[in-house]
């Protein structure tokens, strides 16, 4: 199961430390509104796929929450089919949809998941109601 934090479910992105504060920092700018998350995690911690209004608190390291979040959007896919709306709205300076593959398999397999053009998806897009 998923931390949560003020009756809300937590929104952790990336992996603790620089990444965690990078992708955070996006977010808080405004730059990042999207995120993408594997199916099997849903599975794995036995939960539910976030749903359009849900609010979430976004965490940092200590698990702490720096942001509310209110989900927008919410889409089953592949990785193969990923769109570039998707992927350039996650903010994270890719130049192109190979770009976003790539550095998303590198991210994947580097936490031991290797992903696969028929993996399954869970693209998330969201604003920031309200920073702590």
């Amino acid at each position: 199961m998923w931390p949560r934090v003020g009756g809300m479910r937590a929104l952790e992105l990336g992996t603790p430390g620089g990444l965690r504060d990078e992708l955070n920092s996006l977010v808080l700018a405004g730059r990042k509104t999207a995120t993408t998350g594997l199916l099997a995690e849903y599975v794995e911690e036995t939960e539910g796929l976030e749903f359009v209004g849900e609010r979430l608190a976004l965490l940092d390291d200590d698990g702490r929450a720096v942001a509310t979040v209110e989900i927008t959007g919410v889409d089953l896919t592949s990785f193969a089919e990923v769109t570039w709306e998707h992927a350039a709205a996650e903010g994270e300076g890719d130049a192109s949809l190979e770009d976003w593959r790539a550095g998303h398999r590198r991210f994947w397999e580097s936490e031991g998941t290797p992903v696969k053009d028929g993996t399954p998806l869970v693209c998330l897009t969201f604003r920031v109601v309200q920073a702590a």
